[in-house]
């Protein structure tokens, strides 16, 4: 998958464009994995309150970007673009192509069946390391059975606008909601997209269209699992403070992919 076009489905996700570098070549308007860990799935209801959706340099000064006095100054008055180092951002060893792969042989992650993403280009995310242990993401490799104390994985499309979205209407409103507050995600990739979980964009590289989707994996101790067939719940109750909010869904569901299809 072109990189350029990676680039772009990531721009689709968050809402702003990303290069590969800043202008400025400031520290304050890079995007780094754990920035996106931390705000895949939503952000501060009060700061959304008083910042625009396209206004990011103070969301992600909330994270983990800091100043310094030798730090340059940014020369964004409203960020209009945000930069990622490719090389601490992907980890393109474990990038897999499932464009041409059927689905005929079993497998489990987490103790779950794991129905792959046929069709779909995988683009890891670097966060190997991020958290406390990797025993989460299991071995390396191909594998048919699940390996001790991995998690099961499941797949989400929300964006950074539908996140903020959800946190400011008490989450995402329709039927799911019947199951309880909180983050859904499924374990079938088709669920995601027919659900209107995909984000869909137009490359100005190729001028084709994509849709792209996060590969998660989603803590079973943390998960319950739905009367709706296919669909899972990360509870988070109703008055849980933001830090607290963001302790739950970093303890319960982490990215560690991007998902990408051409459809046109």
């Amino acid at each position: 998958m072109d990189r350029e076009v990676v680039r772009e489905g990531l721009a689709a996700v968050l809402g702003v464009p990303i290069t590969h570098q800043c202008r400025c070549r400031c520290s304050n308007c890079v995007l780094t994995v754990e920035n996106f860990l931390s705000t895949a799935w939503f952000d501060d209801d009060e700061l959304l309150k008083s910042i625009p959706i396209s206004d990011l340099l103070n969301f992600f000064k909330i994270f983990s970007i800091t100043e310094s006095p030798a730090t340059p100054k940014c020369l964004h008055t409203h960020l209009t673009e945000l930069s990622i180092d490719e090389k601490e951002f992907f980890d393109p060893k474990y990038d897999y192509d499932f464009t041409n792969t059927t689905d005929s042989s079993a497998c489990k992650r987490g103790d779950e069946p794991y129905k792959r993403p046929c069709g779909w280009n995988r683009i890891a995310l670097k966060v190997k390391g991020k958290y406390e242990d990797d025993v989460w993401l299991g071995p390396d490799g191909w594998r048919s059975s699940s390996a001790p104390g991995e998690w099961p994985v499941c797949f989400h499309g929300t964006t950074i606008d539908g996140a903020k979205g959800i946190i400011q209407s008490g989450y995402k409103t329709g039927p799911r909601e019947a199951y309880g507050r909180g983050i859904y995600s499924t374990p079938d990739i088709d669920v995601a997209v027919r659900d209107g979980y995909a984000k869909t964009f137009t490359s100005k590289k190729t001028g084709k269209t994509y849709k792209i989707v996060l590969q998660n994996r989603i803590n079973p101790e943390h998960r319950k699992i739905c009367v709706k067939e296919n669909y899972w719940l990360v509870p988070v109750p109703g008055g849980t403070s933001a830090e607290r909010e963001r302790e739950i869904v970093n303890s319960a569901i982490r990215p560690y992919g991007l998902l990408l299809k051409e459809i046109e």
